[in-house]
């Protein structure tokens, strides 16, 4: 009873402010270059600050063929070079054959990607730069089509912690799991939803290529070369076509896409690198960067920031001087009445955190990463499987070492 009194005169204390939108806390991303400015061998790691436009020199060489790679279930160095039947030594480079699809696992520090012909996962311990090979058997299809169909060319890091990457053609959708070992699961081909009026995910004129990010709602927004937006709902792997991009050059070609500080999504090319360009996702409208640097043609961007999506009606704490100090984290509602729940770091500090909801016997039901960038920070919008049964459960908040800092009972009804 003293915890529900206590809740209630935080809520009395606080100012309401609807519409939060979480503030970003990636100002950069990682891109997929060539070694010169407007060539097209996607095989160097570069970042590019987003604020300026600036592309930084070159992270890795990833043509280098004596650089050895480590298998990521031993965490061993390989002792046998890779001898590919069509790619010959081509294989052992970190960016053998060049590179379409990357996703940054912030949590983790790395980067995942796989190589365009070679049908395999693969990440870089951006930490120690060293390259790891988690899986030879991708996708499934080791023989890439003479049309590109089946190349990965779209991957990202997802608010729920998963990493999920589409091929060309959408058929193949497929969730991996980040950490000590990963899982993989293909989920199918991505549906077209009835109203597409013709335009598909599945058309090569229109869908292939480009890039993919994540929004906080379970969604997954895929940007096309020929700069049409898709949304595509992960539960349902319904792909609904929301537009084109206007305001781009005729020649402009979307390749790399990635969420800025200001939730917008700015947008690179491998064909016309004139200028960068920011992308309003309430009306898709394209707007040049201003900026004296000249941009890298690019292949792929990368970061671990996320599309706020979500109208929040959380309160922000202003100020209240009732709670105690040491009451650094709070959640709410409790009970829970529509399976959703929110959690405020009112003096937490910033880093990664992984919430974690199990149930009476132990088992875990949900669990969310998020990131939190300073006090007061409220994480909306978190979700239990519907319908989940009625009781009481445990909500844990561990830190980015697994240290629980936040441990308390929800009751569902």
């Amino acid at each position: 009873m003293r915890k529900s009194l206590h809740f209630t005169s935080l809520l009395m204390g606080t100012i309401l402010i609807s519409n939060l939108v979480q503030s970003q806390s990636d100002r950069f991303a990682y891109a997929i270059t060539d070694i010169n400015k407007e060539g097209a061998n996607w095989s160097f790691l570069r970042k590019i600050d987003l604020q300026t436009g600036a592309f930084s020199d070159v992270l890795l060489n990833g043509t280098d063929v004596s650089r050895i790679a480590y298998d990521a279930a031993t965490k061993k160095q390989l002792t046998t070079p890779i001898t590919d039947a069509r790619f010959g030594t081509i294989a052992n480079a970190a960016f053998g054959t060049g590179v379409a699809a990357a996703a940054y696992d912030k949590r983790h520090d790395r980067l995942y990607y796989t190589p365009m012909f070679i049908d395999q996962l693969r990440y870089i311990d951006l930490k120690t730069m060293n390259v790891y090979f988690v899986t030879t058997d991708f996708t499934g299809m080791a023989t890439k089509a003479a049309d590109q169909s089946n190349i990965i060319t779209r991957m990202v890091i997802a608010d729920d912690g998963n990493g999920y990457a589409m091929t060309n053609d959408g058929n193949h959708f497929i969730r991996f799991t980040t950490g000590k070992k990963t899982e993989f699961t293909d989920l199918g081909t991505v549906v077209d939803a009835a109203n597409n009026n013709g335009v598909s995910i599945h058309n090569s004129c229109s869908s292939y290529g480009g890039d993919m990010i994540a929004d906080n709602e379970g969604n997954l927004f895929v940007f096309s070369a020929r700069n049409h937006v898709f949304q595509v709902n992960i539960e349902t792997k319904v792909a609904t076509h929301i537009g084109a991009i206007s305001g781009l050059p005729a020649n402009f070609t979307t390749n790399g896409a990635a969420v800025n500080e200001n939730n917008q999504v700015l947008i690179t090319s491998a064909v016309d690198a004139s200028s960068l360009y920011t992308v309003d996702p309430k009306t898709w409208v394209a707007t040049q960067v201003k900026s004296t640097v000249v941009p890298w043609h690019t292949s792929d961007l990368a970061n671990s920031n996320i599309l706020q999506t979500r109208k929040s009606t959380a309160p922000e704490l202003i100020a209240d001087k009732t709670i105690p100090l040491n009451d650094n984290i709070q959640l709410y509602p409790n009970p829970v009445t529509n399976n959703q729940f929110s959690i405020q770091f009112r003096l937490a500090d910033a880093g990664i955190y992984t919430v974690q909801v199990t149930d009476a016997r132990g088992q875990q039901v949900t669990q969310k990463i998020v990131t939190v960038n300073g006090k007061g920070q409220t994480i909306s919008g978190i979700n239990l499987p519907a319908p989940a049964a009625k009781g009481i459960y445990i909500v844990k908040v561990n830190d980015s070492n697994s240290k629980t800092v936040y441990s308390n009972k929800i009751i569902v009804q």
